[in-house]
């Protein structure tokens, strides 16, 4: 519920607003699992709440932890759809990845979520606890920064999404700021300038990946639709609009679009656009022909665009002794508990170089 709901809810009944605001401090402040722990609450209230409007409804199937804080769950709801949430530790503080869809339409031949195929979008609430579990691991530090990159295309379930975002960032909740939330998108258009004029600050990150329509057209069929040329026009609206400037991920692949050529193309590509690039090492998917590319050749790329005056960081690699790559656990497990269909792509062969063989 909005907060405004749960106080027409209580209203309808005869309570006050105000305990709205105590259950919505409790739920996202305190982090209570259950209305017991309200203990300011009268107890008719609270059982009353228990069994109207319970707190939650997914169950936590699976969860790992890696070296270095890195913390991963995968939630299920009731009708069996699952979702995977990743906490990363970091020095400023701890950050979490949410997924927005059940599986994910845009079938980028790089990542294990697509190859799954889509389901459905996610709700506000099954966002929303996705957050919750992630906060409560993060404890006793506080989890106060958000990034919607996990499983999904956040902007192909807008409404949800924003809908989300406005409620952390409500008084009554976390006031959660929009300048600590990112929104990661593969390109889409409309949904870029629409959000462009929403007025909320977010931030906005560009899954790139490729410096040419053909090998993006390739790896991420949705380019067919809106080329580099519509994406990063409507990228650079958003910059004008919010004043936030944009990242452009960009993910290298070993023998793909790591190489000397690539970085110059990269380089000359984005130097026009105001922005910020992040340089992401591929995390293997087992069953994918397409490998990490060696660290000194992420290295080499890093100093070639930063030699061209674009600023350039390298994402550092978390969490794959628990699978923290986009749909690397969910893809193990259907609803009976058994491996997800994986449908691996072919292996993709750069331009003038050699094929490789796959795994």
């Amino acid at each position: 519920m909005e907060p405004q709901e749960l106080k027409d809810w209580l209203g309808a009944r005869g309570l006050p607003a105000f305990r709205a605001q105590q259950i919505l401090h409790w739920t996202y402040r305190r982090l209570a699992r259950s209305y017991d722990e309200m203990t300011d609450l009268p107890k008719g209230l609270r059982e009353q709440l228990a069994a109207e409007l319970p707190i939650g409804s997914a169950e936590v199937a699976m969860e790992q932890q890696a070296e270095g804080g890195v913390r991963k769950a995968l939630l299920v709801y009731p009708d069996q759809g699952s979702a995977e949430t990743v906490l990363l530790p970091y020095r400023f503080g701890p950050s979490v990845c949410l997924s927005s869809q059940v599986g994910c339409r845009q079938g980028c031949r790089f990542c294990a979520t697509g190859s799954s195929g889509f389901t459905r979008s996610l709700g506000v609430g099954e966002i929303a606890e996705q957050f919750l579990w992630a906060a409560r691991a993060a404890l006793p530090q506080e989890l106060r920064r958000l990034v919607m990159m996990g499983a999904g295309e956040p902007l192909d379930n807008y409404e949800t999404v924003l809908a989300f975002l406005r409620r952390l960032h409500h008084d009554d909740t976390l006031g959660l700021s929009y300048r600590h939330m990112t929104v990661s998108t593969v390109g889409l258009v409309p949904q870029i300038l629409r959000l462009a004029e929403e007025g909320l600050p977010v931030n906005l990150a560009l899954s790139l990946h490729a410096t040419t329509d053909e090998l993006r057209s390739q790896i991420m069929p949705e380019n067919r639709r809106y080329p580099i040329a519509d994406v990063l026009a409507a990228t650079d609206t958003y910059f004008a609009r919010t004043g936030r400037r944009v990242t452009y991920e960009f993910l290298l692949i070993g023998g793909l679009n790591d190489g000397d050529d690539e970085a110059h193309r990269l380089a000359e590509l984005v130097e026009a656009h105001p922005g910020h690039v992040n340089l992401i090492p591929l995390n293997p998917v087992q069953e994918f022909p397409y490998d990490a590319p060696e660290r000194q050749r992420v290295l080499r790329f890093q100093e070639i665009l930063r030699v061209h005056g674009v600023n350039a960081t390298v994402r550092r690699t978390l969490g794959q002794e628990v699978d923290a790559a986009c749909g690397q656990l969910r893809r193990r497990y259907d609803k009976h508990g058994a491996p997800v269909l994986i449908r691996p792509p072919r292996p993709l062969q750069p331009t003038g170089r050699a094929p490789r063989a796959p795994h």
